[in-house]
C-alpha cells in the first residue's frame, strides 16, 4: 500500500452541504435559517448559557464552599511503590517521575504508608506520614524532608 493509494472507507467521506446558493438547491434564499429574528443575522445567537433574560441557571443555584489558591497540593506515594527501586537508592522527586510512578509532582511529594517496604532506601521528599516514616527506618532507611 502506498500513499496515493489511501481512501477513506466507504460512505464515510459526505459533500459538504453549501447553503445560500440559489433556490434550485433547495437550500438557498434564507439558506435554513428562516426569516429574520435574531439567529437570522449574521453573528447572530446567543451566547451559552443565555436563558432568555431569565435568571440563569448558573446563577440562580447557591455557591458552596472555598477554593484556596495558595494551598499546598502534595502528589501522594504510598510505602508500596517504592519496592520497584533498588536496595541503596536515593529515592527523590525526579526519580519518581523517571521510574513512572508519579506524572507530575504537584506541590511536592509526600510519602504515606499503605503497604509494606522492604529495601533499604533513602527517601527524600516534602512530607511524610508518620506510619511511613516508621515503615522506611524499620526497614533501615532514611526519611528525609526536602
Amino acid at each position: 500500500m502506498k500513499l496515493n493509494e489511501l481512501s477513506p472507507a466507504p460512505g464515510s467521506n459526505h459533500k459538504a452541504f453549501r447553503v445560500g446558493r440559489g433556490h434550485g438547491s433547495g437550500n438557498g434564499k434564507t439558506a435554513g435559517k428562516g426569516h429574520k429574528g435574531q439567529n437570522a443575522r449574521s453573528g447572530g445567537g446567543v451566547r451559552p448559557g443565555f436563558e432568555g433574560g431569565q435568571m440563569p441557571l448558573q446563577r440562580r443555584i447557591p455557591k458552596r464552599g472555598f477554593n484556596n489558591i495558595f494551598a499546598t497540593h502534595y502528589a501522594a506515594v504510598n510505602v508500596s511503590a517504592l519496592n520497584a527501586f533498588e536496595d541503596g537508592a536515593v529515592v527523590n522527586a525526579q526519580a519518581l517521575v523517571e521510574a513512572g510512578i508519579l506524572k507530575k509532582t504537584l506541590d511536592g511529594v509526600k510519602i504515606l504508608g499503605n503497604g509494606e517496604l522492604t529495601k533499604k532506601l533513602t527517601v527524600e521528599a516534602a512530607a511524610f506520614s508518620a506510619s511511613a516514616k516508621e515503615k522506611i527506618e524499620k526497614a533501615g532507611g532514611k526519611a528525609e524532608v526536602k
